[in-house]
C-alpha cells in the first residue's frame, strides 16, 4: 500500500469524526464516552491548526483518508511551550499497515522543524500497538499511571512515552524560531 501524508483541511473533518467517533466508542486510544459532532471536531481542528500545531491526514493511493494525527500543547503554562503531546487516530481497516508509522514520523519532523524539544504520548489504555509504534519511533517509557480511565466495563492504564525533538535539553531553545502564535501567556 503506497501512503501519502498532506496537511488536513477542514474538508476532511467528516472522514476525521468519522475515525474518531470508531475510536471512542470502540476503542481506548480515546477516554472521551461520548463522540463528539462534526462541528466540535471543526473547532478543535481550527484551534490547534490555528495556533500552529501540525495537523496532518494520510492517504492511500486512491485519496481515501486513513487517519490522521495533530500535536498539540502538554499543558497551558509557559514553561511548557517547548513540549508538545502527539495524538493518532488510524480507521479500523487501516490498522497495521503503516499508517500510524507514517504519521508519527511526519509529526516529529514538523515539531522538531517548528523548534518543540520534546514530545510525549499519554496512552491510553496502555494500548499495544501504540507503546510498539512510539518505541519503534524512539519514544522512551516516561511511566504508568494505573486506573486512569474507566471504559467498556474495565480499568484502564496510561502510559507516558517521551521523545527528545531536535537538541533536546542539550542547549537552551531559540525564541525565535518558537511559532509566536502559541502560548501567549
Amino acid at each position: 500500500m503506497t501512503l501519502s501524508l498532506r496537511d488536513a483541511t477542514i474538508a476532511d473533518l467528516p472522514v476525521i469524526t468519522g475515525i474518531y467517533r470508531e475510536s471512542v466508542l470502540n476503542g481506548v486510544a480515546s477516554y472521551e464516552m461520548t463522540p463528539p459532532d462534526e462541528a466540535e471536531m471543526a473547532s478543535r481542528f481550527a484551534t490547534i491548526a490555528g495556533n500552529g500545531y501540525p495537523y496532518i491526514v494520510v492517504e492511500d493511493e486512491a485519496g481515501v483518508v486513513l487517519g490522521y494525527a495533530y500535536a498539540s500543547g502538554f499543558r497551558t503554562r509557559t514553561a511548557y511551550r517547548f513540549l508538545v503531546e502527539d495524538s493518532i487516530y488510524i480507521a479500523p481497516a487501516a490498522r497495521g499497515r503503516g499508517a500510524g508509522k507514517a504519521l508519527l514520523e511526519e509529526l516529529i519532523r514538523h515539531c522538531t522543524a517548528l523548534g518543540f524539544r520534546q514530545m510525549v504520548a499519554v496512552i491510553g489504555g496502555a494500548h499495544p500497538a501504540s507503546i510498539a509504534v512510539h518505541r519503534a519511533a524512539g519514544f522512551e517509557h516516561g511511566g504508568l499511571m494505573k486506573g486512569t480511565g474507566f471504559k467498556h466495563g474495565r480499568w484502564l492504564d496510561t502510559v507516558i512515552m517521551q521523545l527528545a525533538l531536535g537538541e533536546g535539553t542539550q542547549t537552551d531553545p531559540q525564541p525565535d524560531v518558537y511559532p509566536d502564535t502559541l502560548y501567549r501567556r
